[in-house]
């Protein structure tokens, strides 16, 4: 697996790019596997191939503050891309992980990965676990015991949504990471998410979403660590990039249309 740490200017180029990379591998039909980290420097309203911006997004405060919104090729819900806001993108093989060609234990496999290094992290700190279909939780050691005495879920605080996109010969999976996040600004610019895993309770952005308490030099050792890399990547499709923020995400019909 080869790692690529690189934020591009601006929010297209950067979600063109995970996209770019998995097509990249594709092409090859190769056992090639990438792990990219990026992190926006500035908010950034990232929706899902199938969201409908009304009911996810506060287009108008969008709108105010000068807020891009871009749709990503993968499912799942609008999120905010921001400083704090680790983003990582891996792009898998399925010549060498086969098992992952099975949606739900795609999932479950990769999650448990990232849950286990984070949680030698987070030793006598918290528990990290997975919930609903795709996100990661936490829960302070501190909290432990109550969460059993109360039925555990709303005390589980999610800090990491993810969303994967399946091709032939490969996997995107990519997600969010939460370390020092503005979590006021979920209130701002999103609503209340139409579709919500049971564990929310619908509960508010602002009572549902943590920042995970690492450092970020400490959160990308761990990811580092679920993640074996052997390799930096010295080269990536930029052509291809400039050509899907052409074509699709610097587009404002492929943005704000639902498909």
């Amino acid at each position: 697996m080869q790692r690529l740490e690189l934020t591009l200017p601006t929010p297209a180029e950067n979600i063109a790019l995970d996209e770019a990379l998995l097509e990249w591998a594709e092409q090859e039909n190769s056992e090639r596997e990438l792990l990219r980290l990026w992190e926006s420097p500035m908010a950034t309203v990232v929706v899902g191939r199938s969201s409908r911006l009304p009911l996810e997004v506060n287009e108008d405060v969008c709108r105010e503050q000068d807020v891009a919104v871009v749709r990503r090729s993968s499912g799942g819900a609008a999120i905010v891309a921001a400083p704090g806001c680790l983003m990582y993108a891996l792009i898998l093989s399925y010549k060498l992980r086969p098992e992952l060609k099975d949606i739900r234990r795609a999932h479950t496999d990769i999650l448990n990965r990232f849950s286990r290094s984070l949680q030698q992290s987070l030793a006598g700190v918290g528990v990290v676990s997975q919930a609903g279909t795709s996100d990661l939780v936490f829960v302070p050691v501190t909290g432990a015991c109550a969460t059993q005495e109360t039925s555990g879920p709303p005390t589980l605080r999610k800090f990491a949504g993810n969303s994967m996109r399946a091709k032939r010969t490969h996997l995107l999976y990519h997600g969010t990471l939460l370390y020092d996040f503005d979590l006021s600004s979920l209130e701002r610019f999103l609503r209340q998410p139409p579709r919500q895993p049971n564990y929310r309770q619908e509960r508010s952005h602002d009572d549902f979403v943590t920042n995970l308490p690492l450092t970020r030099e400490a959160l990308v050792k761990s990811i580092d660590h679920a993640w074996p890399t052997d390799s930096e990547l010295d080269e990536w499709p930029g052509a291809r990039v400039a050509e899907l923020v052409a074509e699709r995400f610097g587009e404002k019909k492929w943005n704000y249309e639902f498909p």
